[in-house]
């Protein structure tokens, strides 16, 4: 199976970190962030990668360069406008030939991604979605689901009294290719506001995988949560394994 990472934003919430370096390799404990999810992906089998850029995205391919010193094969989209989360992953089309992961490059996270696969093959589903027990679901999708995984209802971002549920997105998506097809092309086109809305109205199977007590995710999208990725792996707390 192949992945997508999203790492063409600004991180403008992460400035002044961000005004010279992209968020995708600000240092977790000393690595860059998006190395850690390289290795999370390649530790479930996951070695053929593509990464869109914007913000600063050639010392993305510096740093990274074709992959091969991590093992892995690494393919690069290049956005001279930000075509949105979902319309970065429809640029790259052409690519993805089978089912896919799409990771959100801020999110540094430990969970058992080849178990969330299994539920998604056993489910058949179109989509399956990463999905986190919050107390105060406001900072990403809210999700509703039924007894049996299903998803009902996604909504982006609600105002803190409009969430309906505990249940939030954990920016990590297993696609089918079905789903690219409800992507316009060459247009901005969002996951939260666009495309998943847009699946269950299509009464499409989309099913959502709750992350265990013990696994780990974090979205470093602040400064106060940068500062908790890095006291975190300092401490252990993050199940990633570099080989060196």
């Amino acid at each position: 199976m192949k992945a997508m990472i999203l790492a063409a934003g600004a991180g403008t919430r992460l400035r002044p970190l961000t005004l010279t370096v992209p968020k995708v390799l600000l240092p977790v404990s000393g690595v860059p962030l998006i190395r850690h999810i390289l290795v999370w992906l390649k530790s479930h089998d996951i070695r053929d990668v593509a990464i869109n850029l914007h913000y600063q995205g050639q010392k993305i391919r510096d740093a990274l360069g074709d992959g091969r010193n991590l093992g892995m094969q690494i393919a690069y989209s290049t956005e001279d406008t930000i075509l949105g989360t979902a319309g970065g992953v429809k640029r790259m089309a052409h690519y993805l030939d089978g089912p896919f992961v799409v990771h959100y490059g801020d999110v540094l996270t430990d969970f058992d991604l080849t178990d969330m696969l299994r539920l998604h093959q056993a489910k058949k589903a179109a989509a399956t979605l990463a999905i986190l027990k919050v107390s105060r679901p406001r900072s990403a999708g809210v999700v509703e689901m039924d007894a049996d995984a299903r998803v009902l209802s996604f909504t982006e971002k609600p105002a803190e009294r409009a969430a309906s549920s505990d249940l939030e997105s954990g920016a990590t998506y297993i696609l089918e290719r079905t789903v690219l097809d409800t992507i316009p092309v060459g247009q901005p086109s969002d996951f939260g506001h666009d495309v998943f809305p847009a699946l269950l109205a299509k009464d499409l199977p989309v099913y959502g995988y709750i992350l265990k007590d013990d696994d780990y995710l974090v979205d470093i999208g602040t400064i106060e949560k940068y500062r908790q990725a890095n006291e975190d792996m300092a401490a252990g707390r993050i199940r990633i394994e570099h080989e060196e």
